[in-house]
Order: C-alpha cells, then sequence, then structure tokens
C-alpha cells in the first residue's frame, strides 16, 4: 500500500483490524445550516457533523472512542476501568455509560478545578449509571494521570485486571475512531457534491488527531482547523502528529504526519479551560436560536466561534462551504447555566 489517497472503503477495512465494540449510532448525519449561514453573510455554506447524536447518553465523540477503547479492554480481559478528567468530563460520561452496558466496573478519578461537585449534568449521568466517584485536587494533565496509575496498579497488586487512561496506548486507539468519521464525512459531501474549504473541530488530542490524520489519509484538499478547548505541557502539534501516526501504524497504512501539518488553534482558549468566551456565547446562541442544535458552552461553542471569525473576516470565498464537526458535550450545560446564561 503507497502512501496515497485511499477509499472510505479501504479505510474501513483498515480499521476492520482492531478490536471494537458497536456503541454509537453510526454514520451520523451531515446537515447544512441555512439560517445559520444566512445570518452570517449568507456567503459560505455551513454544515454540521452532528456527532452530538451519536446516542449513548446523550451522545458527542467519546461514544466513538469507546469503541475502539472498550474493544481493546474486552480483548485483554480487563475488568474495570480506571479513569478521570474534570468534575464535567464527557470522556467520563461515556466511558461510565460503556461500562454500565458492558458490564465492567467504573471508577472515576475527578478533578474538581474551578466546578461544583454537585450531582449536575455529566456527573449526574456518572451517578445514574454506577459509576464510583472520587473527587481529587490534582490538576487535570500529567498531575491526574499519576493517580489513575496509581490507582490501576493498586487494583493490579489486588488481582484486578485494570484498563487505565495510559495515554500512548488509548489516545491513538481513540483517534482511529475519528479516521473513520472524517470517511462518513468524504461520503456525504461527495452525495451533495460539496468540496469544503475547511473543517472545524474542537479538539486538542485524540479527536483531532483522527481529523488531522483522516484529512490527510482521505485526500481533503482543504485544512482541518484544531480549535484548541485547553492549553497542555507539550507542544499541541507535535504531539498530535504523534499520535496521529501511531494512529497510522495500528490501522496498518503509511501515512505520516509531521507538526507543520497540524493546525492547532490555541487562541480561543481564553479566558481559560472550562470557562465561557463571549464569541463562543454568541456562537452558542446564534446556533441554537437559528437551527435549534445546542452546543456546550467551552469546547464546541469555542469552536463555533473561531468558525465565525473565520468567515466574518473573509476568509473563505462566496460560494464556498465549511464543515464543523459537532463532538457534543451538552449535558455540561445543565451543571453550569449562571455561565450559559450570562451572557445573553
Amino acid at each position: 500500500m503507497s502512501d496515497s489517497v485511499l477509499s472510505p472503503a479501504q479505510v474501513r477495512a483498515a480499521a476492520e483490524r482492531l478490536p471494537r465494540v458497536r456503541l454509537a449510532h453510526l454514520p451520523t448525519p451531515l446537515e447544512e445550516l441555512p439560517r445559520f449561514s444566512a445570518a452570517l453573510g449568507g456567503k459560505v455554506r455551513v454544515f454540521i457533523k452532528r456527532d452530538d447524536c451519536t446516542g449513548f447518553v446523550l451522545g458527542g465523540n467519546k461514544a466513538r472512542h469507546n469503541e475502539f477503547l472498550f474493544g481493546d479492554a474486552l480483548a485483554d480481559n480487563c475488568d474495570v476501568f480506571v479513569w478521570g478528567a474534570l468534575v464535567q468530563s464527557n470522556n467520563c460520561r461515556t466511558t461510565a455509560a460503556a461500562c454500565a452496558k458492558l458490564g465492567i466496573e467504573c471508577r472515576l478519578y475527578l478533578s474538581k478545578a474551578h466546578l461544583k461537585t454537585e450531582p449536575q449534568g455529566n456527573l449526574l449521568i456518572d451517578y445514574l449509571v454506577g459509576a464510583r466517584v472520587e473527587f481529587r485536587n490534582e490538576k487535570i494533565g500529567p498531575e491526574l494521570n499519576a493517580v489513575i496509575a496509581q490507582k490501576a496498579d493498586e487494583l493490579r497488586a489486588a488481582g484486578r485486571r485494570p484498563y487505565w487512561w495510559h495515554p500512548p496506548r488509548v489516545v491513538p486507539l481513540a483517534a482511529v475512531s475519528y479516521v473513520l468519521c472524517l470517511a462518513e464525512i468524504k461520503e456525504q459531501l461527495a452525495a451533495l457534491n460539496v468540496s469544503p474549504s475547511a473543517l472545524y473541530v474542537s479538539s486538542a488530542g485524540a479527536t483531532g488527531s483522527g481529523v488531522a490524520l483522516g484529512r490527510k489519509v482521505l485526500g481533503f484538499e482543504c485544512p482541518a482547523r484544531l480549535i484548541c478547548p485547553m492549553p497542555w505541557p507539550w507542544d499541541i502539534p507535535t504531539r498530535t502528529a504523534d499520535d496521529a501516526n501511531s494512529a497510522a501504524e495500528r490501522l496498518g497504512i503509511p501515512h505520516r504526519l509531521t507538526a507543520s501539518e497540524i493546525d492547532a488553534d490555541e487562541s480561543y482558549i481564553a479566558p481559560g479551560y472550562g470557562l465561557p468566551s463571549p464569541a463562543g456565547q454568541e456562537a452558542m446562541n446564534l446556533l441554537a436560536r437559528t437551527e435549534a442544535i445546542l452546543t456546550d458552552h467551552v469546547y464546541t461553542a469555542k469552536a463555533l466561534g473561531a468558525l465565525i471569525a473565520d468567515v466574518r473576516a473573509g476568509k473563505y470565498a462566496p460560494g464556498s462551504s465549511v464543515v464543523f464537526i459537532h463532538t457534543g458535550g451538552v449535558p455540561a450545560i445543565f451543571a453550569e447555566p449562571e455561565k450559559v446564561v450570562s451572557g445573553m
């Protein structure tokens, strides 16, 4: 197999080599947003990939991720998931739900940061599906990862078989799922006879790695704009390319990326991770009021705000099209209504 463009069918065939548990409602729809586009001047067509509709306790990108992570875990006979992130983590919510569906114990270590710990939003769902929750003061990232690794070691010493948040293992596997998402988008755009000028997604991790790899593998000629929702203590383009390349290895394909091929934009993180921005709130309100589609206020809203800023700045020629990949996260808005409505 040469390092050339693959068809969606070839990408799916490559993914068949990996263990997988079918969890998500796929393929998700690709919809045009005519009223939203009109509100931006009507010169650029905007399409939305509805990964908020993956099912599985209110959807989102992690349902795709978990098909491969749980396939990997079951192939290794794991009997407990040891996971963690912030209190309102979409990742933890869908992981806890997958554990419930598949009869695996779930232990969540959730960083409190600036968040409330009342059972609302994603946290409420964690409890409803039976996860064991422990709140921690460690920051998300290397500090919390060390706690998760320690807890996994303790369970292993007690005779359990934990599957834990170990980035070198889990991130590339999760990224594979978004190469497949790009295959869906490729087919859906072809059916509409649309060639996009850009793809947008909120990610500084596995989803973005998969989108970047899928863009190259499937021959998209447009940029993939990865709008980062959080800062990390490493160079995001370098890590994204490395994870994409590890995903390609798992798929058995020769395609490789360099950091220079990653369009990772960290300028929309302000005022901070987990905190809404005025541009994000405007985007959130505009999409809800023109198309009745909800975003969350700290991930997808900020990425949508980037799309709006680029369209308003005239970055795309009249008559062109852009695609926004909606990665879900809506349950979080119910945990922080005062932040969601503060800009209205």
